[in-house]
């Protein structure tokens, strides 16, 4: 998320409050009741790889996976519509929803699903007083100040990791005499489209102690993406936040030295859900998550990429090149929650200075039932 939309997302928030509250229903209808515990029974196609301990962290740590076509879906017994706001239509990490979308995987569950195109900043309040159903975002600061703040939210899917070939990330100019083992990242100017309030606060956090810097040690300046690369090349920032495929054009040159991404096996983003999907229906919000767990499973288990024809289709899907899909590898795409990711998240807030209040803990920010339950999941 951009910094500039911020303020307009904690001020939605703040005054959106009372009504994200009150949004905030059980399965009686009583606010603030305890849902009754829902039955978790073995889904045929998910055994034991459809999940993995939340504790393993390791960076080669394999993704829960379901056979092809599983969980089989289970139709409810009337169609609900639901709007998911997504920030984006093209981006890949996008691509298992826009598939299941395309295949009819979310109808064989009796759901007419919408993909709505809206800015987090947008999307949350929305999202908290139950307009939308679902948000195809990543616990940004927002989120998090939005939860502090008493709205019924919670992230309940990951989305993806990225492959270890990739590099997607940290980016530096080099100077004279200057290697990547030395360098050091206090006082440097980065360019970057990602603000810092969003999730990418971590890693890159996380990349720049590894040389010196912080996020409280370097200078930030907000480019348009189209302007990232350009004003590296050209000087006007000695360091940048390269997303897919843009880290291709300086790859390899001996200029630039790459100092880390996103952490391996660890995604930072994935699905949001309100008071809609959490509470007043959760029925209806593991059914959407059993669609999603089956397209991955059927069209992203591996490396899809390998697939000419499938890549083809995606290229269609997402209304970009072949050739720039081809360029960068599959992700890793990934259902699953990490512990601690929310708690790492927050840390680099609190660097950042874009975090209002105490940290929260896992369980006010993080809910892994509903995907639990899709693949027959007994904690």
């Amino acid at each position: 998320m951009r910094t500039r939309h911020l303020g307009t997302a904690l001020l939605a928030t703040g005054t959106l409050l009372l009504g994200g509250a009150a949004c905030a229903r059980h399965d009686d209808g009583a606010p603030g009741a305890t849902a009754a515990p829902r039955t978790v029974k073995a889904v045929d196609g998910c055994g034991k790889g459809s999940w993995t301990d939340p504790a393993d962290l390791a960076a080669d740590r394999k993704p829960a996976r379901c056979a092809s076509g599983a969980p089989a879906p289970v139709k409810l017994d009337r169609t609900r519509k639901l709007t998911i706001a997504t920030g984006t239509l093209s981006a890949e990490y996008v691509a298992p929803l826009e598939m299941a979308v395309e295949k009819g995987e979310f109808k064989k569950e009796g759901l007419d699903v919408t993909l709505k195109v809206l800015p987090t900043p947008d999307a949350l309040p929305l999202l908290a007083k139950g307009d939308i159903d679902a948000q195809w975002a990543a616990p940004e600061a927002a989120v998090m100040n939005g939860i502090l703040g008493g709205f019924d939210i919670k992230w309940v899917a990951g989305n993806f990791s990225p492959d270890p070939q990739s590099k997607s990330g940290l980016w530096v100019r080099l100077k004279n005499g200057e290697s990547a083992s030395g360098v050091s990242m206090a006082g440097r100017k980065m360019g970057t489209m990602i603000g810092k309030g969003s999730v990418i606060s971590y890693p890159m956090n996380t990349a720049l102690k590894k040389h010196g810097g912080g996020l409280d040690k370097i200078q930030f300046q907000q480019l348009g993406s189209a302007d990232v690369l350009t004003a590296l090349q050209n000087g006007g920032v000695d360091s940048a936040w390269l997303l897919d495929p843009v880290w291709r054009k300086v790859d390899g040159d001996a200029h630039y030295a790459f100092l880390g991404g996103q952490p391996l096996g660890e995604p930072l983003g994935g699905l949001l859900f309100g008071p809609n999907l959490l509470s007043e229906d959760p029925d209806a919000g593991v059914a959407f998550l059993r669609a999603y767990i089956r397209t991955v499973n059927t069209y992203f288990a591996g490396d899809y990429k390998k697939d000419p024809a499938f890549v083809s289709e995606l290229a269609t899907l997402l209304k970009t090149d072949k050739q720039v899909l081809e360029s960068t590898p599959s992700l890793r795409m990934d259902w699953e929650i990490r512990a601690g990711t929310t708690d790492r998240l927050q840390k680099a807030y609190t660097a950042a200075g874009v975090s209002t209040g105490d940290p929260l803990p896992e369980s006010k920010t993080v809910d892994r039932k509903l995907y639990e339950e899709a693949v027959g999941h007994k904690p």
